[in-house]
């Protein structure tokens, strides 16, 4: 499998993703920078990482949506290939079009830091069929500007498409119906919050966010 992880100025996140995708594939990925042009040649797992690409100026992922990368990433994800959007990465994924909505200030206005409740709503993608169907796990986040915003018209395709991959247990940010993660319409991309790299092994407190990767994982040696 080759995988590539998008460093973007500003990332944060990007070394956490990369080490996580590494110690479950066995596979390291390409760290490749926002200015070039070009993934490596068949790439199949895209990660946007979390951090505060361009300072978070203008709109949180809304320079970064304009980087030359982003173009490739998407002709990539239209040919199939799995992008992996977490934190600013799903700011950076909706801003650029991979997915729908928006992500904006938290309510309250306040940064929130620290393990979350999720339900696992889809188990039927490469991401999340590693879960059951109505799991409860534990995920970190780390966000200032996560509260998910959609239309209702678009938050009821989402759910009626079976598009929402996880929901927070209980409010944590105002995200619309406590949505912490959405897929595609083909499912090869996921947009969530919480940060599963952080949650990949014993010592980080809980390996809940490894299945994540070892999802995707299986699904790519599958094909290989």
């Amino acid at each position: 499998m080759k995988s590539a992880v998008i460093v973007f100025p500003g990332s944060n996140c990007d070394r956490d993703m990369a080490s996580a995708i590494e110690l479950v594939s066995g596979h390291k990925p390409a760290m490749v920078w926002h200015r070039d042009t070009e993934l490596p040649e068949g790439v199949d797992l895209i990660a946007l990482p979390g951090g505060f690409s361009y300072g978070d100026y203008l709109r949180s992922g809304a320079m970064a949506s304009r980087s030359p990368v982003m173009e490739a990433v998407g002709r990539a994800a239209q040919r199939g290939a799995y992008v992996l959007a977490v934190c600013n990465g799903f700011q950076v994924a909706t801003e650029s079009g991979l997915l729908p909505g928006a992500l904006m200030r938290n309510a309250g206005i306040h940064f929130v830091c620290r393990d979350v409740a999720l339900t696992v709503e889809n188990t039927q993608s490469a991401f999340t069929n590693h879960y059951t169907k109505n799991e409860r796990i534990i995920v970190p986040v780390a966000h200032h500007d996560g509260n998910y915003f959609a239309d209702d018209a678009t938050l009821d395709r989402l759910e009626g498409e079976g598009r929402v991959a996880f929901r927070y247990a209980e409010a944590v940010n105002g995200s619309a119906r406590n949505i912490a993660g959405i897929l595609s319409e083909n499912g090869r991309v996921l947009g969530m919050m919480p940060h599963p790299e952080r949650a990949v092994e014993a010592a980080h407190g809980n390996t809940d966010g490894r299945r994540v990767f070892e999802g995707l994982v299986e699904a790519l040696m599958a094909v290989a």
